[in-house]
């Protein structure tokens, strides 16, 4: 099956989105409107989509965890990513086959469960979540989907990690998950405010392969526009790839630390 990738010229969409966003009228919109989307995307993971998925679905099979959840945002509100850009994060995963892979925004673990099932062998996913209750249900319905946390596996075979914290923290912890080794995927899916700091501590810890691919989700919510502009003011450092309804795959070009940033 083909997936069907909408590309539009960037730099156009993030000259308005900014300004947009960086108007002193906006300042108070921005914050609002940030908080209602974190307080609803935690009320919609925690309050219902796990409930649902845990009692509906095959446990010990992605695909029926998947379709559980696929099944049940046709009918009500859900904070993932969805079969649309789901099947856009797949083409990725599998194109890269990545060894190191960080989740910063777990919600419900949707898109880890996606990721862990194409993996290959040997493969690792840190996920990030800051809400606890939130972590603790989507650690549970990754395991329900058949996969073994890194502690039970002993660092082998598609393991993974569900880390309590903020990115920040995570991020300053990671050279003690990964070693030497730096991150080949990255997806940005917590909160749009934080994705251009969260890339410029990752560059600075020199956390990214040579080669790392940045996917960002919600790429012109308020926030987003900020690691947008730049990514397209470095293209010796980065390239804008495809992007499917805010889901926006950006590459890498240098693990090495950022160049100044204003």
């Amino acid at each position: 099956m083909s997936l069907l990738v909408f590309s539009v010229p960037l730099l156009p969409v993030v000259a308005v989105m900014t300004a947009l966003f960086r108007s002193p009228l906006s300042a108070l919109c921005r914050q609002v409107y940030s908080g209602i989307l974190k307080l609803s995307h935690r009320k919609v993971c925690v309050s219902s989509t796990h409930a649902y998925v845990f009692s509906n679905c095959t446990h010990g099979q992605a695909q029926s965890v998947l379709l559980t959840f696929d099944l049940y945002s046709t009918t009500h509100a859900s904070s993932n990513i969805g079969p649309q850009k789901g099947a856009f994060l797949d083409e990725i995963v599998t194109r890269e086959a990545p060894l190191r892979v960080l989740e910063l925004g777990t919600h419900c673990g949707y898109a880890s469960v996606r990721i862990l099932r194409l993996l290959p062998p040997s493969g690792k996913l840190l996920t990030v979540e800051l809400d606890p209750l939130t972590a603790d249900r989507g650690e549970e319905i990754i395991l329900v989907a058949g996969f073994k946390n890194q502690q039970v596996l002993h660092h082998r075979f598609h393991s993974f990690q569900v880390l309590t914290c903020s990115s920040a923290e995570a991020i300053s912890s990671l050279p003690s998950h990964t070693g030497n080794d730096g991150l080949d995927l990255v997806l940005m899916d917590h909160d749009p405010e934080l994705y251009l700091q969260d890339l410029l501590a990752l560059q600075r810890g020199n956390l990214l392969s040579t080669s790392c691919v940045v996917l960002i989700n919600r790429a012109l919510t308020p926030g987003a526009p900020d690691l947008l502009e730049y990514v397209t003011a470095r293209p010796q450092s980065f390239s804008v790839g495809r992007q499917l309804h805010g889901l926006m795959e950006i590459r890498c070009h240098t693990g090495m630390s950022p160049q100044t940033h204003n």
